[in-house]
This record gives structure tokens, C-alpha cells and sequence, in this order.
């Protein structure tokens, strides 16, 4: 028994050695995801597409080709957001405008609602909050393109989808009908009048018409014969632009050659009849087979085929409905968190996107109607009730223009597409050797490369709205180039769970070819001799450089970690810091900087035009700016403060306070303080609430066999608890604004006053905030009332299990937790580009 020992430890002591360097081995070697991008590049070839003018006077063209558009001859890929100029107060589409500007949006995309314009036959009106001219004039101002989605039916929430009410009565609608052309002819006219000589041709932002929306119709007098005749009439019109795009999913019809298909995605589905939540959302996968979307083919209630029309190669991959957020409907009301719609963007860019385009970017309210109000409903025979007046949508820029998390999150993106986008859209994209089997399949990471030769971006996603995504352990990415195979990183790395990024790799830099970064490259500021990269260090992810052809390559910076190896720089341990800096200077003197920020820093940090020179601005707070001055906005607290690299040269003097900066390396940061407002509010119960009766649900459909809740009628509102709200006539003095937050526990709220309904929300668990700087005329002529109709404890419809209210053992809830205002206060910079001092004036 003791030889027998002895010779097993004797064969076995060799393996037991070997199982420590076994196991490092594997820890170095992880486990790799293959992608193989080492194909010939793909060249682009003529589009089957016809627009119409592609050249504006000075000689600007865009163009279209079967991989990417071009503005003049070179590859261009835009960033696209949706604007509803009708519902949104003419006073505040400047500053809007702004804010989408300052995002990095370059096209405004908005549809034109009949019934917005021609709710009464024959009395067309474009004025006040409905003037088309005046919006795309604020558009061009600011150096914005515009994209007009002409209908004649838009959807959007519309009521009737935005075709008035006595074309109902007409006939047939959406069909090659004489009377109806007739009618839609008149509205194009007036359409074509409202834009001329504002098109690309004139001088003008219109580039692009949208034809219908969603439309699926095939038939006698439906299909390609209705869209082209509705193409021909919009140029008969004038409107003769470069792009005519279409929607492509929902079984779209798409006249080939005619019109560009435009797709999209939504992280929830508030038009689905589930009573729970949604299994994993197609939009977190990459879509390498299709264009459509999984939950927008279902919009009609049966599934767009996988091969269509809509696929059909000759035009580029591009989208106009990314969803900024979801419209609550009465039956499904799921709360939009910020990295449910910035995690659908490198997802769409890895899958080939070449126009993304966020719907809504910016949400808004619906106008008072002349004869009916203006929203979907069960009563105009759609299949979702949706708030009277909210169209919040719970976008980047709310309804009332508050900036969401989610607006400095796409911002991160949009600042990489507007540098390095015209690189990104020659490139194209390559799946991975293992991918989910469908969209809830967690078992494999979701990732995908997208390039031009040895060049590219490492697109990879780790996020799933409403799912935990597990953590991958000891991850590398081993991408086949021609000619080269490229680890990434050079050791297995974690990607935590809720990650979601890109990566450049072979990314020239000028002093050196940067092999790859672990930090996701942001924006650059062009100065001249040494420009800076700007990159965003990942959560959970140490940021790592490597630098190949870098014999003669100096690499210097503050407490980084620089090392040599194999004709390799590798640099680690980098500081992330706002101001704080990686100088690279090649062998001929040849100098660039790098900065890494940490993901907070990057999300507040904002490109702005100093002395003629790029600078990055961070703050807190929310900003925008115009050629002349940039405008700082923070809730809450008089206070701001706000950090500018490269430093300024020359002391900010304001009018109320001469700040001192604190410098930092490169930076400089400035405080600023305002007086402080204490406003008053009032508010006294005037009714409580009484028992309301049972949810009544729709009628059933084919695909909705159960049919869904629908809205209470405005009788039973003499059920709500009610409220009196006082507020100061004087309340704006001091501020830019006040909100009112209200936290309540209900299904419907409603904000009135002397019997007009202002603005509404349906109960989905979020504070309600309402900006009362729309509202100073009703406030100013008395007082406004709050109503909270009760929550029914056996409602059906879904509400997000974090915020179902606790009914306490009572059959309903109506309650009004806490009410009050929030200030918000103003700072106005501006940008003088003289030679004298510059002055700091807040308001």
C-alpha cells in the first residue's frame, strides 16, 4: 500500500506543479470572444435611391449611397431627434432648439398634425405655437437641419393619427382615393408655402420629407401606388428636398428606389396588452440579420417578416424612432430609467446604424383643440388611452425642458458621432462567433466590431432593461484583422453587469497608432499644435492605452503607470480627472493630449467656443448656449459652479460677484451665487375623494382578444380628491422658472385651472413635475387646482412592481404625499470674442 502511494504521488507530483501555472494560464488566456472582421472591406456602391435636389446654392451636397449619406462627398453620420413644435410654446423653441444643439443633435426631425393645423375644413392655421415657418427659421438659425414628416398620417398620439375629424367623414383615407388626394394635395400646398425657400435647394435646413408613417396598406389603390402618388404631390407642392424616408417596420410598404426606409426600437412596449412585464427587449441585441425591430413589427398585432422589403439592400442602415423614453398609455405605464435608452445606442451603432434617430428627444404637451381634444383614445378608435395634454414621454428634454440623465448620457455618444462619425460610417459591422439565441439569452456577452481594414470600434453591451445581466469574468476580445489578430485587453478583464461601451482600436492619434484603449473615446478638441482626446473611463473597467510603433513615441503623465514592452507603450492606472492630462510627443515633435474622465465627468461635460477656440465646460448643471453666450440652469439651489479647460487666459468679472478661480493643472473653476427666492405655497383640500367604479376595459380586437383598461371618462373626475393651490403673482422674480413637484399616490392627476385642464399624468410611481412658467397667465388670474382621481386596488394595468402603491387593505388610494416648489435659477456667460475682459453676468 505504500509503494502503491508512493508511485501515485510520484506521477501525479508533476501535474499537481503544473496546475497553479495551468490555472494562471487560463486566468491569462480568459475566455475570448471571436470576431472575425478579417474580410475585404466593403466599398460602397450607388444607391438604387431618386431623390430630389441634392445641392443647395453655395454648393453643398448630400448624397446617398448603399452603405452611408454624404454631406458634401464625404461620409457622413448624423444624430437625428424628434420635435414637436405644436406641442411645445413658440417662446421656448429657441432655447430648446439650444439644449438639442448642445447635445450634439444635428437634424430636428417634426411632424406636421393635420389636425394641429386644419382641425376646422378650410381654416388652416399656422400661427402662434403652430407656426411651421417660424420653427425651421429657429432651426437654421442655430445650424440645425430639419427633417418635416408630412403625413398625412403621423400617429405620434395624435387623435385620429393626426387627420382631422371631417376627413373621416370624406371616405376612404390613407388610399390613392381622388377625394382624398384632393384634401391631402390642399395640405401639402400649405405645407410647401409655410417652407419656402427654406429647403437645401433655397439655402435652407430642410433636407428630408417624410411620407405617411407606418403604413402597411396593400391593395387596390394602397401600396407603392399611394406612396408614390403622395411622393409626386409633395414635389408638385415645391417640397423638393434630397431624402424622402419612410418607416420601415410593421410590414412596411416600400416603394424601392423612392423612399429611404427609416427604422427603430423602443425599450418598452406601452401599446402591448401584458399585464406584467416584458420579456427582454430585442433593442439590447445587435441586429446583424435584420433592420426591424422585434416589438415595432407587432405594432399592427402580426410580425413583420424577417425578410422584406424593408431589408432590401441599396440604401443605407438608418433610424429615426430610437426611443428617448415611452408615452405612458392608461393600461401600461413603465417607468424609463436613463440607461434603458442610452443602452439601445451602441447596440444600433455596432449593428451598422448610419442615421440614429431618438424619438421623442423632446417632449412636449398637446395643444387645446377647437372642437375636440387632440390625443389618442379608445373613443377616436385606437388602441390605447394616452394623458389629454402630457406628451412628456419621459425624453431627455421633458415636457417641460427639464434635461434628463439620460439627455447627458446621449450626449456622450452624440459628441463621439459628431468627431468621429464620418469614420464609423465607412466601417462595416461583424458578429461575433457566438450570439444569443434570441433576445432573452444571457448565456453568451453581447458584443460586435465594426471596421474599415485594420481600423475599428468594439462595440459591446451588458445591459438588459429590467433583467440582471450577469457580470462576465475573465473576458478578452480576440478580433481578426487582415493581417493582424488583436487581443483586447492585453489580460481577462470583468465587464460588469449594466455595462455598455465602445472601444477604438488601431486608432490614429498623429504621434502614435493608438492598438486599443479600454476607455471609450468621447470628443476632441482641435487646438491647433496639440489637440486633446477626450476619452470616458467605464465603471468597473481599469483604463488601459496601448500605443504600438512607439520606439520614439514619450509618453508622460501625472501618477500614470507607463510602460515598454515589444515596440508596445502600455499605460494603466491613469487618473481620471477633468483638467488632468497624457502628453504623447513623437519623435519629430509631433504632440497630442489625452484626458481621461470618469463616466460622471464626461456626462456633465459640454463642448463650448471660447475666444475662437474649442473648450470643455463641465458642471452640474444643466447648460446650453447660443453663438454669444452660454446659459446655466440649476433647481433648487441659487448656487453653480462650473470648470473650463483649457483655462481661460484672462479673469471672468460678474455683475453681481467677481469670481476667483481655483486652478487645477490645466483648468480653471468658478462659483457663482445668486440671491435666494422663498416662494410661498398654499394649499388647501376642497374635496375628498369618493369611491370610483370598476376599470371598464376596451372592446376586444384581434390581437388584443382581452381587450386593455381604458381611461375614466372626465365624469367620473367629480370622484378625485381636490385641492386648492395658491402661489404668488410674483413667483418668476428671481428665477428662470419654478416647478411644481408633485408626490401622490392615484391613477390620474390633473392640474386645472378655473375649469381648464393645463396639463395631466397618469399615477406610474414618478414624481409629477410641472413647470409653472407656462401657466404664469392662469396663476397670475387666481388660483389652480389639483385633482387625484383614486387608484382602484384591482386595476388592470401594469404598473413597475417598485412603484405599486400599498393599499393598506383598502379597494382604492388617493394620496397626495408631499407638494412643493422648486426654484430654478439662471446664469448667463457671455462669449465676447474681442480682445477686452470678458464679463460674468448671472440673473
Amino acid at each position: 500500500m505504500t509503494t502503491i502511494r508512493s508511485t501515485l504521488l510520484f506521477v501525479l507530483f508533476p501535474f499537481a506543479l503544473a496546475l497553479p501555472w495551468a490555472r494562471a494560464q487560463s486566468a491569462r488566456n480568459g475566455n475570448p470572444v471571436f470576431i472575425d472582421a478579417s474580410a475585404p472591406s466593403t466599398f460602397p456602391e450607388p444607391s438604387s435611391y431618386h431623390g430630389g435636389s441634392s445641392a443647395s446654392p453655395s454648393g453643398q451636397t448630400i448624397g446617398v449611397n448603399s452603405m452611408y449619406l454624404t454631406l458634401n462627398g464625404k461620409p457622413w453620420l448624423p444624430v437625428m431627434g424628434e420635435f414637436h413644435f405644436t406641442r411645445v410654446p413658440e417662446d421656448e423653441w429657441d432655447e430648446e432648439i439650444l439644449k438639442m444643439k448642445a447635445a450634439g443633435v444635428s437634424i430636428v426631425s417634426t411632424y406636421v398634425f393635420w389636425i394641429h393645423h386644419e382641425e376646422i375644413e378650410g381654416q388652416f392655421d399656422w400661427s402662434g405655437n403652430r407656426d411651421l415657418r417660424r420653427f425651421v427659421e429657429l432651426c437654421s438659425r442655430h445650424g440645425m437641419k430639419v427633417l418635416v414628416r408630412i403625413g398625412p398620417w403621423d400617429h405620434g398620439e395624435a387623435r385620429n393619427g393626426g387627420l382631422p375629424d371631417w376627413i373621416l367623414k370624406k371616405g376612404p383615407t390613407r388610399e390613392n382615393d381622388p377625394v382624398f388626394m384632393d384634401y391631402v394635395a390642399k395640405l401639402y400646398g400649405q405645407i410647401g408655402q409655410q417652407l419656402q425657400g427654406l429647403l437645401w435647394k433655397d439655402g435652407g435646413p430642410v433636407i428630408g420629407i417624410q411620407l405617411e408613417n407606418e403604413f402597411a396598406g396593400r391593395g387596390p389603390k394602397q401600396g407603392d401606388e399611394y406612396l408614390l402618388a403622395l411622393k409626386n404631390l409633395a414635389m408638385r407642392s415645391g417640397l423638393d428636398v434630397p431624402l424622402y424616408t419612410i418607416t420601415g417596420w410593421d410590414n412596411a410598404v416600400i416603394p424601392q428606389g423612392e423612399v429611404l426606409p427609416v427604422f427603430g426600437g423602443y425599450p418598452d412596449a406601452p401599446w402591448d396588452d401584458a399585464r406584467g412585464q416584458l420579456p427582454p427587449s430585442e433593442v439590447y441585441v445587435f441586429r446583424f440579420h435584420s433592420h426591424i425591430s422585434g416589438n415595432m413589427g407587432m405594432l399592427g398585432g402580426q410580425p413583420s417578416p424577417r425578410s422584406s422589403e424593408a431589408d432590401a439592400p441599396g440604401t443605407p442602415f438608418m433610424t429615426a424612432e430610437m426611443g428617448g423614453g415611452v408615452q405612458d398609455t392608461y393600461h401600461r405605464r413603465p417607468v424609463i430609467e436613463p440607461d434603458d435608452v442610452a443602452a439601445m445606442m451602441p447596440v444600433m451603432l455596432g449593428s451598422g446604424v448610419n442615421l440614429y434617430g431618438t424619438y421623442m428627444f423632446q417632449g412636449g404637451e398637446n395643444p387645446d383643440g377647437k372642437r375636440t381634444t387632440l390625443q389618442e383614445s379608445h373613443a377616436t378608435g385606437y388602441p390605447n388611452d394616452v394623458p389629454v395634454k402630457s406628451y412628456d414621454f419621459q425624453a431627455p428634454l421633458g415636457e417641460f425642458g427639464q434635461e434628463r440623465e439620460s439627455f447627458r448620457k446621449l450626449k456622450v455618444l452624440d459628441y463621439f458621432l459628431d468627431d468621429f462619425g464620418s469614420e464609423l460610417a465607412v466601417m462595416s459591422p461583424h458578429p461575433p462567433r457566438a450570439q444569443p439565441k434570441d433576445p432573452s439569452d444571457f448565456s453568451v456577452i453581447r458584443a460586435a466590431v465594426r471596421s474599415e481594414g485594420k481600423r475599428g470600434f468594439l462595440f459591446v453591451n451588458n445591459y438588459v432593461r429590467g433583467y440582471p445581466v450577469p457580470a462576465r469574468s475573465a473576458t478578452q476580445f480576440e478580433i481578426h484583422l487582415p493581417g493582424q489578430t488583436l487581443t483586447i485587453p492585453d489580460r481577462p478583464i470583468t465587464i460588469p453587469s449594466g455595462s455598455y461601451f465602445l472601444w477604438p482600436f488601431n486608432l490614429n492619434l498623429g504621434p502614435a497608432l493608438l492598438q486599443y484603449s479600454t476607455a471609450q473615446l468621447f470628443t476632441k478638441l482641435d487646438r491647433g499644435a496639440q489637440p486633446t482626446w477626450v476619452f470616458e473611463e467605464i465603471p468597473g473597467i481599469a483604463a488601459e492605452f496601448v500605443f504600438s510603433n512607439a520606439d520614439s513615441l514619450s509618453v508622460a503623465g501625472t501618477r500614470a503607470e507607463i510602460r515598454r514592452t515589444g515596440g508596445k507603450v502600455i499605460v494603466t492606472r491613469i487618473p481620471a480627472a477633468f483638467g488632468t492630462t497624457l502628453i504623447l510627443r513623437s519623435g519629430n515633435g509631433q504632440t497630442v493630449s489625452i484626458m481621461l474622465l470618469t463616466q460622471h465627468e464626461a456626462e456633465n461635460a459640454w463642448r463650448v467656443n471660447l475666444d475662437g477656440q474649442p473648450h470643455l465646460l463641465e458642471t452640474e448643471q444643466e447648460y446650453f448656449a447660443d453663438s454669444d453666450h452660454i446659459v446655466l440652469r440649476s433647481e433648487g439651489t441659487p448656487n453653480t459652479a462650473f470648470s473650463i479647460y483649457p483655462a481661460l487666459d484672462r479673469p471672468l468679472r460678474a455683475a453681481q460677484s467677481s469670481p476667483t478661480p481655483t486652478h487645477g493643472p490645466n483648468e480653471s473653476t468658478y462659483h457663482l451665487s445668486v440671491p435666494e427666492q422663498h416662494i410661498d405655497l398654499h394649499f388647501d383640500p376642497t374635496r375628498r375623494a369618493a369611491p370610483v367604479p370598476a376599470v371598464r376595459l376596451s372592446p376586444p380586437l384581434s390581437w388584443e382578444p382581452n381587450g386593455v383598461a381604458m381611461a375614466p371618462p372626465d365624469s367620473e373626475f367629480d370622484k378625485a380628491a381636490q385641492w386648492n393651490i395658491a402661489i404668488p403673482k410674483d413667483f418668476l422674480t428671481g428665477v428662470s422658472d419654478v416647478f411644481l413637484e408633485v408626490e401622490y399616490a392615484g391613477d390620474v392627476a390633473r392640474l386645472s385651472s378655473h375649469g381648464r385642464l393645463l396639463d395631466d399624468d397618469f399615477y406610474n410611481g414618478k414624481p409629477w413635475g410641472i413647470g409653472l412658467r407656462r401657466f404664469a397667465d392662469p396663476i397670475r388670474q387666481g388660483s389652480l387646482d389639483l385633482s387625484i382621481l383614486p387608484l382602484r386596488e384591482d386595476a388592470p394595468i401594469y404598473l413597475d412592481e417598485r412603484f405599486r402603491p400599498n393599499f393598506g387593505g383598502e379597494a382604492q388610494i388617493d394620496e397626495l404625499k408631499s407638494l412643493r416648489l422648486v426654484p430654478e435659477y439662471q446664469f448667463v456667460i457671455p462669449i465676447e470674442s474681442d480682445d477686452r475682459a470678458r464679463n460674468l453676468h448671472a440673473h
